[in-house]
Parts: C-alpha cells; sequence; structure tokens
C-alpha cells in the first residue's frame, strides 16, 4: 500500500511525505514531490495524518451499554427473546455514588445471558474499532453469580474480532488485540462468598487461560482484582498477595484497582503493592514482557510533593515494570461527593457555615497524568475504564475525546502536552499492557520534536519512521465545510495537520481509517 502526500506528526505541518506499508510495516517514508501537493489556487483532495492507532488500556467489557444498549428498541432485536436481551433500565443512577453503582451492576449480573454479553461486547469493540482502536485490555468478571461466563463470551468475541478478513472500511485485514483480563471485582478474601469467588477465578484460568491443550493460544492474558472492595485491611493484603503469586505461577499481566477513594485518613495501599513485589522478587521471578498495571488510584492526588516524589523513587530503584491507569471519566463522576445533608442533631453540633464550606468543597480526584510523567517520570496513561453504566453512564468511550478531555482537566494547554496526551492513549497505554514495538530510527532527519535524541523515537513516542511495525491510524482532512446547500456557500474546512489539532479537536469518527498494508 503506497500513500501519496501524507502528513507524518513530529515533523514540519507544512511537509509532504509518501509512506509505503508492506503487511504490517512501514517500508519507506520518502519526502514528497511538491508538485503534487494539494494547492489552495486548485483544490485537490486535502492530505491526511497519519498517527499511530488507539488503545484501551482498562475497560470493562462485561458492564458497557448496560444502560444504554437499548437492544428493545432495535427493529433488528425486536424478535429476539426477552430473557435473551434483559432491561436494565431500572438500574439507573439515583444518587450517583460508588456504592450504588456496585449495587446495581451486582443486580444486573443476576440478568446475564449469553446473548446479552455477546451484543453489547460486540458493540464496544466495533464502536472502538471505529474510533481507531485497534488494542485493548478487556475486563471481565468472575464471581458466584456469574461464573465463567463473561470469559466464556469474551473468548467468543476474542476470536471473532481476530478472524481472517476483519476490515475497517474496506482497506484490508485489521489485527484487533483484544487482551482477556480474568477480574475479580468482588470480595475474594472476606463475605460469606469470597472463598467461592477465588476458588471459581482459579477454577476459569485453569479451564480457559489457553485455547487449546498445547498452550499454543493463550485466552486469558492478565488477572485483576480490587483490594479495596475487602471488608478489612488484612483481607485486602491477601487479596493483593494472592492476586500477585497467581501471575506469576501462570505468567500473567498484573492489574489492579487500587485506592479508589479521596480519604485523607485511609492509608494508601500502593505502598503495600510496592512491598508485596519486592517481597516476592518480581522482577527475578516474571517474564520480562510482563507488566503491573495500577489502576484509579485517586487517593494518590492528595499525596504532597515528598509523597510523590517517595512513590517514584520506590518505583524507579526497584526496576519494577509499574504502570498507572487514569480514568477521569469515571472519576470525575464519582468522586469528590459531598456529605450527606445532616442531621439535625448534627448541624446543633458544628457551625452552619462550616457545613456549608464542606459541602461545597467538591475535589474531582483523577490521577495527575501528565505530573506524573513529566515531573516523576513514571509510567502513565489514560483509559475510559466503563461506558454507558452507572459507574460512567456518561461519554461515548472514544480514546481522542479522553484525551481532549484531558486538556482541560489537567490544564495542559501546550504542543507538548497534547503530544502527551496522545500518547496517554496511544503508545503509552499500549505499553502499559504489554504491548510496544521496539522504537526505530528516523532516518529521514526531519523529526521536529525536542523530545527525539538524535532521530531515534523513544518507545512511547508517536513518530512514524520506516520499520515501525503495526496498524496505523489514518485521520483525513475534508475539503469544505458541510453548509446547507440553500446558502450557496463553500466554505475550506480547517485541517488537521498536528497531533495538537486532533487532540484539541478531536475528529469525527467518519474520518478516521485504520490501515494495514496489503
Amino acid at each position: 500500500m503506497k500513500l501519496q502526500n501524507v502528513i507524518l506528526p513530529g515533523r514540519d505541518t507544512k511537509s509532504r511525505w509518501n509512506v509505503t506499508l508492506d503487511s504490517d510495516t512501514i517500508t519507506s517514508v520518502t519526502p514528497a514531490d511538491p508538485s503534487t501537493f494539494p494547492s489552495s489556487s486548485s483544490p485537490d483532495t486535502p492530505s491526511s495524518l497519519l498517527l499511530p492507532p488507539l488503545c484501551h488500556p482498562h475497560i470493562h467489557l462485561d458492564k458497557a451499554y448496560l444502560l444504554t444498549c437499548n437492544s428493545h428498541h432495535n427493529p433488528r432485536a425486536a424478535s429476539h427473546d426477552s430473557h435473551g436481551h434483559p432491561d436494565y433500565t431500572d438500574l439507573t443512577p439515583q444518587s450517583g455514588s460508588f456504592s450504588e453503582a456496585l449495587t446495581k451492576t451486582s443486580q444486573a449480573k443476576q440478568w446475564y445471558t449469553d446473548e446479552d454479553l455477546f451484543l453489547r461486547g460486540s458493540q464496544l469493540l466495533a464502536t472502538s474499532l471505529t474510533q481507531g482502536v485497534t488494542s485493548c485490555r478487556a475486563f471481565v468478571e468472575v464471581d458466584h453469580v456469574t461464573g465463567d461466563m463473561c470469559v466464556t463470551t469474551a473468548i467468543s468475541l476474542k476470536n471473532c474480532f481476530a478472524k481472517a478478513g476483519l476490515t475497517h472500511r474496506g482497506t484490508g485485514k485489521v489485527d484487533f488485540k483484544l487482551q482477556i483480563c480474568a477480574f475479580a471485582q468482588d470480595p475474594i478474601f472476606s463475605t460469606e462468598n469470597g472463598e467461592r469467588n477465588r476458588h471459581l477465578l482459579e477454577k476459569v484460568l485453569d479451564e480457559h487461560m489457553y485455547y487449546d491443550d498445547d498452550g499454543e493460544q493463550q485466552m486469558i492474558e492478565a488477572l485483576g482484582s480490587t483490594p479495596y472492595v475487602e471488608k478489612s485491611h488484612a483481607a485486602a493484603l491477601d487479596n493483593i498477595k494472592w492476586a500477585i503469586e497467581t501471575a506469576l505461577k501462570r505468567s500473567l499481566h498484573l492489574d489492579f484497582h487500587l485506592d479508589y477513594n479521596l480519604d485523607p485518613h485511609q492509608p494508601a495501599m500502593v505502598w503495600d503493592v510496592l512491598r508485596l513485589l519486592r517481597e516476592v522478587k518480581w522482577n527475578e521471578r516474571a517474564r520480562p514482557d510482563k507488566t503491573i498495571v495500577l489502576g484509579h488510584c485517586t487517593r494518590l492526588t492528595l499525596f504532597d510533593e515528598a509523597e510523590m516524589a517517595r512513590l517514584a523513587r520506590e518505583i524507579r530503584e526497584s526496576k519494577l515494570p509499574i504502570h498507572f491507569v487514569g480514568l477521569p471519566t469515571s472519576d470525575l463522576f464519582m468522586m469528590g461527593r459531598p456529605s450527606p445533608p445532616a442531621s439535625p442533631s448534627e448541624e446543633d453540633s458544628m457551625k452552619t457555615a462550616a457545613r456549608a464550606r464542606a459541602r461545597a468543597n467538591r475535589p474531582r480526584g483523577t490521577l495527575q497524568v501528565l505530573s506524573m510523567i513529566k515531573d516523576h517520570g513514571l509510567n502513565a496513561c489514560l483509559s475510559v475504564n466503563n461506558v454507558g453504566n452507572a459507574f460512567t453512564p456518561w461519554g461515548t468511550g472514544d480514546p481522542l475525546a479522553l484525551a481532549s478531555l484531558g486538556v482541560g482537566v489537567y490544564q495542559a494547554g501546550t504542543e507538548d502536552d497534547a503530544m502527551k496526551l496522545y500518547e496517554c492513549v496511544s503508545t503509552r497505554a499500549r505499553r502499559a499492557i504489554g504491548l510496544s514495538a521496539p522504537p526505530v530510527k528516523d532516518t529521514t532527519g526531519e523529526t521536529t520534536s525536542s523530545r527525539e535524541d538524535e532521530n531515534t523515537p523513544g518507545e512511547d513516542s508517536v513518530i512514524l519512521a520506516a520499520g515501525r511495525r503495526g496498524d496505523i491510524l489514518l485521520v483525513r482532512n475534508e475539503e469544505w465545510v458541510g453548509c446547507p446547500g440553500h446558502l450557496g456557500m463553500k466554505i475550506p474546512a480547517r485541517q488537521r495537520v498536528s497531533v495538537r489539532d486532533v487532540v484539541w479537536d478531536p475528529p469525527d469518527i467518519k474520518l478516521r481509517q485504520i490501515l494495514r498494508g496489503k
């Protein structure tokens, strides 16, 4: 496949390039002939922008669209058995609290069916594909209610989306990487069902980790748990210890939902995780390609500079492959909710003004991802977490929309900020889940990023150079703004010529196209 007159990230936005793709590799990048550039005086097809593809490093497959699937309103689904496609509309949030979301999702799990899980999961993956996503870590729950239903459906979806001939807008095969994470959302060391949940998870790993007895095709590649749902600190520590040992024994990636609170009186468990990883000698026992991901971690936003410096130092000195994943769309919805109104007796015991100030103070705790990267040298990225359920009822799940949200959330308006935000939903996200590609040398000598050393892009760089492997996201520029015909005007469309343009103003999905050389 040959692409002519395209725009490449990290280079002069006025330059145009010819790029050749062979299978999944860029085989050449050469300057385009200026005589073939689109001319403003003689309009031609505008140049397209090429970028690395997007990634969901943390997304819940089985809980997607519980509130927004609306299968009963789809004529194609109208004939389906209502038992096969449950109606979850009565699970709409009322208080919006985290405990309510847990309760309503637990109710929803009792109604799951294979058909329902496959429909909502395929809708999520298909939508992601149109957005430019080619890889994701998909959490699927295992517990005494769902058994292995969510896992077996995820395996069916993995096989479906990996079939030969899967195409995206007629461009040939697309290599969609669905990385399944067997996930313990519920307690596994406390409550009456904890032990049963843990044994079921172990059984699922025994029976479904590999596609066949030869162990040639791995279906489950990561193990996740949620220590903070346990009923005691001791049980939370047991949760962490078990997850670490199980991941090591089975050679799995490890992924914790951790420290999801804004309580200054509750010690952060990230210190326990680091200590236990060192004690079991993770670096000596784990395969070098296995990563450890810590998601949410909103409690870390209460750290002062000394605590953050200590965290970065401990991770750096331990050389543990730890990556943090910020989840702003969920955190902004969940965190910082005011406490309930005081009872009359409580109101008598406190000053009214102080009570009002406390209810007005609503911090939206979400990981300071850009500061973690720039100021502390930590590995961090972004993901959408949930789409269309009680944890996150809003949003489209578009990683580019998330990167754009980050401009406001992190007050990040520089061009370098935009580059990092794109990396956080693309190259950094892929590296967090163990999918990074080795860096390649840019032999054109035309890169403009001050962060590149001797034209050798780093492992998180969005620079596209000869030798790079993997799919590519093409962002098409339009020639004209679509005006109603009766206005009788043709208005030149704004062009997206850099990463900054895409992050600040995400293109419509109809302008995005995943490419893989034929």
